[in-house]
């Protein structure tokens, strides 16, 4: 998808932009809400430079006009080298992917970081968003990292704009999917009694336009606010409203019992948010999380959309296939350091190779290839990797239902089931990383070979053992691969 086309969130923000501001950097521009943000200041005009943990060629793709630096914020050194020349940051960096024992030891030490070197730097600003949560009642883990890094923030000498926002609804992001395969595959509601819990969701397109009009508006620098949309809702009225929409009629069973726990891990394999950050995000439906005071609407004037309104338009990026980032580009939280094939010092221990001569054009099968996993289906055998998805799964794994932010189209990083887009080459080769639970590290590649008059399709399996538990895992499974890659070959030819 051309970011550059995609529908701007901002053209009608009565702010004004102002380039002269100097350098504005973007942290976490690779996850879900950075990777809106950045498109939107570089369409106002601005110095954008975008923080990374790890470098790839597509980003320089994706992002033409802007300068991309490579850094961890848990890394001094390279903040260093970020922030030098910075006039203003957004930090949109948080753990939350980590799961429950990691991401608040990790969230304070990355903002600390953040700060000191912002400090010395002498950036001229900082703007947050972080999550609404009332500081007076007993918090979850995730709301109370959350606002701890909004007051290490605020205690420092660089003036920080704060934003405080609930669940953000957008197509891709976590809680509407989450919300979407609850309404479209339980066979019924079951409402515990926090359902009734109050929250004042907000649009993705009006957390775009709050980020950009605090960077434009100055008598905002050093204050705190509280955004949200139209609607104070309860999450049973949420789900109602969904269930209208999609037409799933269905009751609603009262329930006395609250385990979160358990309702996370089992939400978890109805949707295709992973056990730890549906249990991160729902550890917050006790609190309710409702704005206090609308300071906003004084420096930023416009009508939040509503509840329906963000939803339906959620639906209709994915009815037409134009999700610009997903969840899933974060998760798990660790894959853009992840060891690449072409890193490893030795070779992988096994490698298992299929192919099939075709008089096919080159694009059609590279094309044909590139549509796999998904709603799509892997075209054969799809019980194998849907039964190996939900084994995944039930051990709190990624499993396959993570599915892939647009069906027609790839690009590096993208979540293709439970595999990751690690190299992608025009009209030649596929390369996936195993995201699942594995004892062993592996890879699947799909690459095409001109023979004269003829394309080679060939599918090769790598797999470098951990242990005797890695030697056993892919002894266990090579007898399927023959059926399994043989059968996908044809497959692949017949439907280019």
């Amino acid at each position: 998808m051309d970011w550059y086309s995609q529908e701007s969130f901002c053209k009608d923000l009565p702010s004004v932009p102002n380039p002269e501001i100097g350098i504005v950097l973007v942290s976490g521009a690779t996850r879900y809400i950075g990777g809106r943000l950045v498109p939107e200041l570089i369409g106002r005009g601005y110095n954008v430079r975008v923080m990374v943990r790890s470098y790839f060629l597509e980003y320089e793709e994706r992002w033409p006009d802007a300068k991309i630096i490579v850094a961890d914020a848990l890394k001094v050194s390279e903040l260093k080298k970020a922030l030098k020349g910075v006039s203003v940051a957004y930090y949109l960096i948080h753990s939350l992917l980590l799961g429950k024992k990691e991401f608040e030891q990790s969230d304070l030490q990355a903002v600390t970081n953040f700060r000191y070197i912002a400090e010395e730097q002498n950036l001229k600003r900082i703007i947050y968003l972080g999550a609404l949560g009332n500081v007076e009642t007993r918090l979850s883990d995730h709301l109370r990292s959350r606002i701890n890094v909004a007051k290490i923030l605020e205690q420092g000498k660089v003036p920080t704009t704060i934003l405080q926002a609930a669940i953000i609804i957008g197509s891709g992001s976590a809680s509407f999917e989450i919300l979407e395969n609850i309404v479209r595959n339980a066979p019924l509601y079951i409402i515990p009694p926090w359902a009734n819990t109050l929250c004042q969701p907000i649009s993705i397109r009006d957390v775009i336009k709050y980020l950009v009009g605090v960077l434009e508006n100055s008598e905002t620098t050093g204050k705190a606010f509280d955004i949200g949309g139209s609607d104070v809702l309860s999450y049973k009225d949420m789900i109602k409203i969904f269930a209208r929409l999609l037409r799933k009629y269905r009751p609603f069973i009262p329930s006395p019992f609250s385990g979160i726990n358990l309702y996370s891990y089992i939400i978890s394999l109805i949707t295709p948010v992973p056990a730890q950050v549906v249990s991160c995000l729902m550890e917050g439906v006790k609190n309710d999380v409702v704005v206090k005071e609308f300071e906003i609407k004084k420096h930023i004037e416009f009508q939040p959309i509503r509840f329906k309104v963000a939803l339906l338009r959620a639906l209709s990026r994915e009815e037409h296939d134009k999700i610009a980032t997903r969840w899933s580009d974060a998760y798990p939280p660790a894959h853009e350091l992840a060891i690449k094939l072409a890193e490893l010092n030795d070779p992988p221990k096994f490698i298992s190779s299929y192919s099939l001569t075709t008089g096919k054009d080159a694009g059609a099968l590279f094309r044909s290839y590139c549509q796999i996993g998904g709603k799509n289906g892997w075209f054969q055998n799809n019980w194998m990797w849907r039964l190996r998805g939900m084994i995944d799964r039930i051990f709190m794994g990624v499993g396959t239902s993570r599915g892939r932010r647009s069906a027609t189209s790839l690009r590096v990083n993208d979540v293709l089931d439970f595999w990751r887009v690690e190299e992608l080459i025009q009209d030649q080769k596929l390369l996936l990383r195993a995201e699942m639970r594995l004892p062993g590290k592996a890879w699947l590649e799909f690459n095409i070979e001109n023979e004269g008059q003829e394309n080679r399709l060939r599918v090769i399996a790598y797999f470098k053992p951990e242990g005797l538990p890695g030697f056993l895992y892919w002894y266990n499974f090579l007898p399927f691969h023959y059926f399994i890659f043989k059968n996908l070959l044809k497959q692949l030819c017949k439907r280019s």
